[in-house]
């Protein structure tokens, strides 16, 4: 299997300090506003939500694939959702959405495939028991 890497690195106090993420072809800059406020910058959560998005996506298609399947498109959108109770700050949700556009596949079988795919691309596993509760929708574009 395959290993990746992905820095990052922060600088001064949580609130006026700064930071940055990086991964092969992507840096960004962070901070206490854009994560927890409407600030500027990406932030944690949202990596978490492209990572989540990319490996629905590409799962789905290996299960449409096994199906004789020849996908044609598939868009998965994350929506990621940080809460706070009293062990601190936590993702609470993450809410994926996915358009399919597939000759031959119809709701009955992609709501099945969806299913399967929320529940054991990597990405879910990870999460798999943790606090997060993970949500997805497939629907079949044409």
């Amino acid at each position: 299997m395959s290993t990746s890497n992905a820095h990052a690195q922060w600088k001064g106090t949580i609130k006026e300090g700064r930071g940055t993420m990086s991964f092969t072809g992507f840096e960004g800059a962070y901070t206490f506003g854009s994560r927890f406020e409407d600030g500027k910058g990406t932030n944690p959560e949202e990596l978490v939500g492209a990572a989540h998005a990319g490996c629905y996506s590409m799962y789905l298609s290996l299960l449409l694939t096994e199906e004789g399947l020849n996908p044609e498109s598939i868009e998965t959108k994350a929506q990621v959702t940080i809460g706070k109770d009293d062990s601190g700050p936590h993702i609470t949700e993450i809410k994926l959405d996915c358009k399919v556009k597939c000759q031959g596949l119809d709701e009955s079988k992609l709501k099945k495939l969806a299913e399967i795919t929320k529940e054991k691309c990597p990405v879910s596993r990870l999460y798999a028991g943790g606090t997060a509760k993970i949500s997805a929708e497939a629907h079949l574009v044409k």
